[in-house]
C-alpha cells in the first residue's frame, strides 16, 4: 500500500494480524476449517474474546439481547456511524468471511481512538448470526437491531438436533424475552468490510471493491416423486426414477443459467434421495436451488424458466414435481454518498478501486432497507470462500481496514 494522502488513517498491521489469527483459532476444526455457530461454545468464546479486545482498544463494550457485541467510541452526538460484520461461520468455513469485517472494524476504531472526540459516535459490531448454519434465523443479529424478529421465533426455530433457539440463548446467558431491547433507532450509517468471496479483484489486480448492489436471491426446494421399484427386476424403459428426473432438471437448470452468463448463478447444493439404497429405484428425490442475480427482473425470468424445465422434465419421465419457495430476497442498492466517501478513502490510502456487484448476500442488504449502507471488498486469493482454503493476504486486510478507518474518520470527525 502506498502512503496516499496525509489524511489517510492506517491501522496497526500487527494488531490486525493478531486479531485475525487468534479469532481464527476459535472454532477451528482438525481440517483447518471454521465451525462457529450461533450460541455454541466456540461462538461464546469468540464473543468473550471480542469483549476483551474492545476493552484493550479503549472502547466501551456492550452485548445486546441477542448477543451482538459492540465497541463504542463516544462522540459529541449520540447519532452512530456503525461498522462491522458477522462472527458466525458456515460448517468447515474460512476464518475471513464475516470475521474480517469485525476485527478490521475494531482495528479501525482502535486507530481512531487517539484522534479526539468524534462529532458522531462510532461503533463496531460483531453481529451474532448471518449464515443460518445452526438455526434458520438468517440475519438474526441485524434483524434484531431493525426490530424484525417475530415474537414466536425463539420458541419455534430449532437446530438440527432439535434444540430450541430460546434454550440456546439461555445457554449463552441471554434472555429471549428481552430481544425487543436490541432494536436501534440511532444509526446514521453502516459500513461493512468484507472479503469478496469471488475472484474479480484478484484476477484484475484491483485493491478495493466498492459494492454497488447486493443480488436478489431465491431459494427453492424442488421435490420429485416417482415410483419406488426393484433395481434388478424393473426394466429401464418402465421406470419412473425420481433421481434421474431430478438430475435431468438440475442439468437443464444449470444450462439455462450458463446460457444467461455472468453474473447469473445457480447452485443445487443439497440433495436427498429416498429410500437411498443400491437395490431400489428411488421413489423420491429432493434438491435445493439457490439462484442469484443483481437484477430482480432477470432473476424472476430465470425462475420462470426453471419452473418450465421442471414441468417439462417431469412429464417426460412420468413423475410429479413440486417447487417450494424458501427464500426471496430483493436486490439491495448501496448508498451512493457513502460509496463516494469510500472511494475518496481508497484514493487517500493510495489503493486502486472498482465498483462492482456482490455475488454473495450480506447483512448489508438488510441493513440498507433502513440505514444508509456501503460495502468495501478486499481480494480473496483465487476467489475461494466457504472453505478452509479461504485466504486473504494480510496486506490486503490491512489496506481494506485502513480504507474503512479513513472513511469512518471522514464520516464521524
Amino acid at each position: 500500500m502506498t502512503n496516499g494522502s496525509a489524511d489517510a488513517v492506517h491501522v496497526d498491521e500487527r494488531l490486525l494480524g493478531r486479531y485475525i489469527e487468534e479469532l481464527g483459532r476459535i472454532g477451528e476444526s482438525p481440517d483447518g476449517g471454521m465451525s462457529r455457530f450461533l450460541y455454541d461454545r466456540a461462538w461464546q468464546q469468540a464473543r468473550d474474546t471480542l469483549v476483551g479486545w474492545i476493552r484493550e482498544a479503549g472502547l466501551e463494550p456492550r452485548v445486546d439481547a441477542v448477543g451482538n457485541v459492540f465497541g463504542r467510541l463516544p462522540g459529541a452526538s449520540d447519532r452512530v456511524v456503525l461498522t462491522g460484520s458477522h462472527v458466525d461461520t458456515v460448517p468447515s468455513g474460512g476464518k475471513y468471511d464475516g470475521a474480517l469485517g469485525v476485527v478490521g472494524g475494531l482495528a479501525a476504531l482502535a486507530a481512531l481512538a487517539g484522534s479526539g472526540t468524534p462529532a458522531r459516535t462510532l461503533e463496531v459490531v460483531a453481529l451474532c448470526e448471518e449464515e443460518s448454519s445452526r438455526f434458520p434465523a438468517n440475519f438474526f443479529g441485524t434483524r434484531a437491531m431493525l426490530g424484525l424478529i417475530g415474537p414466536d421465533e425463539p420458541q419455534r426455530l430449532r437446530d438440527p438436533d432439535g434444540v430450541l433457539l430460546a434454550d440456546a440463548m439461555r445457554e449463552a446467558g441471554l434472555d429471549p424475552a428481552a430481544i425487543g431491547t436490541a432494536e436501534r433507532h440511532d444509526l446514521d450509517a453502516f459500513l461493512e468490510l468484507h472479503i469478496e468471496q469471488g475472484r474479480v479483484l484478484a484476477d484484475e489486480g484491483v485493491d478495493i471493491g466498492l459494492v454497488e448492489v447486493i443480488p436478489s436471491i431465491a431459494w427453492e426446494t424442488i421435490t420429485v416423486r416417482g415410483r419406488q421399484d426393484h433395481a434388478g427386476a424393473t426394466p429401464m424403459d418402465l421406470r419412473q426414477d425420481a433421481l434421474q428426473a431430478a438430475a435431468q432438471m438440475a442439468r437443464e437448470i444449470t444450462g439455462l443459467v450458463e446460457q444467461e452468463g455472468r453474473p447469473a448463478v445457480a447452485t443445487t447444493g443439497r440433495w436427498t434421495v429416498e429410500p437411498g439404497l443400491p437395490s431400489i429405484v428411488p421413489g423420491l428425490a429432493r434438491f435445493s436451488l439457490d439462484l442469484r442475480h443483481p437484477d430482480l427482473a432477470v432473476r424472476d425470468r430465470l425462475l420462470a424458466g426453471v419452473h418450465r424445465i421442471c414441468t417439462d422434465v417431469a412429464q417426460r419421465h412420468g413423475v410429479q414435481v413440486d417447487v417450494t419457495r424458501e427464500k426471496d430476497e430483493e436486490p439491495a442498492a448501496m448508498d451512493r454518498q457513502l460509496l463516494d466517501v469510500c472511494r475518496q478513502a481508497a484514493e487517500a490510502c493510495g489503493a486502486s478501486w472498482k465498483e462492482m456487484p456482490s455475488g454473495a448476500g450480506h447483512d448489508s442488504q438488510l441493513m440498507a432497507t433502513r440505514v444508509p449502507t456501503a460495502m468495501v471488498f478486499v481480494p480473496s486469493v483465487a476467489g475461494r470462500s466457504h472453505t478452509p482454503a479461504e485466504y486473504t493476504e494480510l496486506a490486503d486486510c490491512v489496506r481494506g481496514a485502513s480504507v474503512l478507518a479513513t472513511a469512518l474518520h471522514r464520516l464521524a470527525f
